[in-house]
């Protein structure tokens, strides 16, 4: 396998929460890749489904949560408050990723497109709205405050537009795109990181998915050398220049 095997005697359990509601554009992906760059470096690790009306374990080490409507979204609150094991989770310093729907039913407060504000799960420090126009296209972003190296890519397609409180910091300044607001990118809030892009947001940027495995680890990990990968980033950047 490429990369320095980094040999791990515990099982990273990558939770794949509500695909069934909240999977419209793929971001399981993201669940797949963690699993990979894991497993490629001797780091044992496994992804473990959690469907519409199944409990939420509070034991899991990364919880994933992907892009959906404006029903799904409503309906995956509710399931989450029901089944607080996320909320559990994130006292006991888990990572987490939201994507698109993940970023506004984190956040305190989210409005719908049919002007009705629904309660966020409020894990991070923000508020969610419909804005005038539908994000649709490839983005640019720099990472901010020295997350990680190299540009963020990604693919957006959202109506919503999301603004930061002053616990929240942006994942990323925009270059090319819309992101939350034209602005920024994105959200980080402890262990938590949320973002509007798709792609999968993980394959299109292996140092973010290292990030994310690195918190969950406590270990520095080596790269991979994986050419695709590099090739497919350099293509989307010039996609998107």
């Amino acid at each position: 396998m490429p990369g320095l095997p980094l040999m791990s005697e515990s099982t990273i359990q990558i939770a794949l929460v509500l695909p069934d509601l909240l999977g419209t554009y793929g971001d399981f992906g993201n669940a797949v890749v963690l699993e990979k760059r894991m497993t490629w470096r001797g780091i044992k690790a496994e992804i473990v489904p959690i469907n519409y009306g199944q409990p939420v374990p509070d034991s899991c080490d990364i919880y994933v949560v992907g892009g959906g409507e404006d029903t799904a979204q409503t309906l995956a609150v509710k399931h989450l408050r029901e089944h607080p094991g996320l909320q559990r989770a994130v006292t006991k310093n888990a990572v987490v990723l939201g994507v698109c729907a993940g970023i506004q039913i984190f956040g305190e407060s989210f409005t719908r497109a049919d002007n009705v504000t629904h309660p966020g799960m409020g894990l991070i420090d923000s508020t969610s709205h419909a804005g005038g126009s539908r994000a649709i296209g490839e983005v640019l972003a720099e990472p901010a405050n020295g997350l990680f190296e190299g540009v963020l890519t990604g693919f957006e397609n959202h109506q919503g537009r999301t603004v930061l409180g002053p616990s929240a910091q942006p994942l990323a300044h925009v270059k090319v795109g819309t992101g939350n607001d034209g602005s920024v990118e994105g959200a980080v809030q402890g262990r938590i990181v949320c973002t509007y892009l798709h792609g999968p947001v993980l394959p299109r940027n292996p140092q973010l998915a290292d990030l994310l495995i690195e918190w969950a680890t406590g270990t520095k990990v080596a790269p991979l050398d994986l050419p695709a990968v590099t090739a497919m980033r350099a293509e989307r950047v010039r996609a998107a220049s």
